[in-house]
């Protein structure tokens, strides 16, 4: 039996409170609000929506964390002191064990895919588990972003690591 299809409208859910650590909050009083719209069946990923309230705040990301956000504004601080402001229809990559400040002027709401990282090692093989699958089965192991071609990083000329 499959698993059922998700539809969820982030921009419109009810969120339930999801407090910011205290030691966290640099400055203001930040209020958050999350609910998780799905986890995957085997519990490594999830989508969450999110928002929050003016204040500025150091956040540790404890697992590999795409954003895309869908209202207002943050300004995000790295590791390296820069700033880059996100506003609605921006993503940002922000990968497990990465720490950022963030300064949000009003207020924000994103939507939030979350996955555990694995060592390059487990995912290589899980790939190619995938695939093994997948040419059994003529089913599953593949995704849209199978066709996608890895871009350079512009930065370096090195290929950019495409998503597993």
């Amino acid at each position: 039996m499959s698993n059922p299809v998700v539809f969820a409208t982030p921009a419109d859910v009810d969120l339930d409170p999801a407090p910011i650590p205290p030691h966290w909050i640099i400055e203001g009083n930040p209020t958050a609000r999350s609910k998780r719209l799905v986890t995957s069946a085997d519990g490594t990923s999830s989508v969450m929506a999110w928002s929050c309230t003016a204040g500025r705040f150091k956040w540790n990301y404890a697992v590999d964390e795409t954003i895309h956000l869908i209202s207002g504004e943050v300004f995000v601080t790295d590791e390296n002191g820069k700033v880059r402001r996100v506003g609605p229809g921006d993503m940002v990559f922000f990968p497990a064990g990465s720490v950022s400040t963030w300064y949000i002027p009003d207020h924000v709401r994103k939507l939030a895919v979350c996955r555990q990282s694995m060592p390059r090692p487990l995912g290589f093989a899980l790939r190619a588990v995938n695939k093994i699958i997948s040419l059994i089965t003529g089913f599953g192991g593949g995704s849209a972003l199978d066709a996608v071609p890895v871009a350079a990083d512009a930065a370096n000329g090195k290929p950019a690591h495409k998503a597993a």
